[in-house]
């Protein structure tokens, strides 16, 4: 009788308990969260001072990193930071706007004002030519709201920042190849967008610099004494890279290879060779009738007629 008159005592406790936070806990949740739509809470005035700056591209230095916003962004003070960001953005201190931005990302998905936010959060790592971290949010900005006016913007932008960030061509061309893809397919996307022509340029200088990486080896190759690593990678960079700059000295560079190659080689792969090399020269006389390049290449291709003549000879 005893333990269930505890019990009762007990569960009487708890019952008021739960009368008292429960009465506090609402009053908490109404002071945090007004008493209005969340569209109207995170309505963004139209005609609030925001603009994009234009970005120096020869200068690719980094501005100087302020100090971390203090305080703490939630619902109550979204607007307060929000206003703050945008002033930042509006200075031009472009890395304090971004740390406010990244920290009003989260807490504006599904609102009227997400793609703003992301969009300046992008641009303010784009402004402060910080190109890897301003493609991946402007990549992210078109994968999640393809369908907004800033869309275009931000793929375009995306190409930009990744064509920024693509190395010099003795390094790896990995982001490069990449790039390259990021231009195709916004082509893909907007084929008659305004921008069609800078992609189209954007789109040559990435190859030139694979092409010149490719030369870049194939003289390698031949200089080191890889002739037939040097003939194959140049026979490969004129199917891939026809129409480049480096065409011709690329064949050039293959006749002098397929020429020391034949000499060096045994007697019984002297002939071919030699003919390599002729052949070599006589595409490089018709693709390139201009060519800095001829004179020498045709000394080197008569040198190795007269090679094939005494190979000929020797036969008889």
């Amino acid at each position: 009788m005893k333990k269930i008159d505890r019990v009762d005592f007990n569960l009487l406790i708890f019952l008021i308990l739960c009368l008292f936070f429960g009465d506090a806990f609402a009053a908490t949740r109404e002071d945090l969260y007004p008493k209005h739509s969340s569209t109207n809470f995170f309505a963004i005035d139209e005609t609030a001072e925001m603009s994009i700056a234009p970005i120096d591209i020869k200068s690719n230095k980094k501005r100087t990193r302020s100090r971390k916003s203090s305080g703490k962004v939630n619902f109550e003070t979204f607007r307060q930071y929000y206003d703050k960001a945008l002033k930042f953005y509006n200075n031009k201190a472009y890395l304090s706007a971004a740390r406010i931005f990244e920290e009003l990302y989260p807490l504006s998905i599904g609102t009227p004002v997400g793609d703003t936010i992301l969009f300046l959060f992008a641009d303010s790592y784009f402004q402060n030519h910080d190109y890897q971290m301003a493609a991946f949010h402007f990549k992210d900005y078109s994968r999640r709201y393809p369908g907004t006016e800033r869309a275009e913007l931000a793929a375009f932008n995306a190409v930009q920042a990744m064509y920024y960030t693509s190395p010099e061509y003795y390094l790896d061309q990995f982001i490069t190849t990449m790039a390259i893809e990021e231009v195709n397919l916004y082509i893909q996307h907007y084929p008659y967008s305004k921008h069609i022509e800078e992609c189209n340029e954007i789109l040559d200088a990435l190859h030139d610099k694979l092409a010149k990486k490719d030369m870049e080896m194939v003289r390698l190759y031949y200089q080191t004494g890889y002739y037939e690593a040097a003939q194959l990678m140049a026979r490969n960079f004129l199917k891939t890279f026809p129409s480049s700059k480096y065409a011709p000295e690329v064949l050039f560079i293959l006749i002098r290879n397929n020429y020391d190659f034949a000499r060096k080689s045994v007697e019984q792969k002297k002939y071919s060779r030699y003919k390599d090399c002729i052949d070599a020269y006589e595409k490089l006389h018709v693709q390139y009738p201009e060519s800095n390049y001829i004179a020498d290449g045709k000394k080197i291709a008569n040198e190795a007629e007269n090679q094939l003549k005494k190979i000929e000879e020797r036969k008889k």
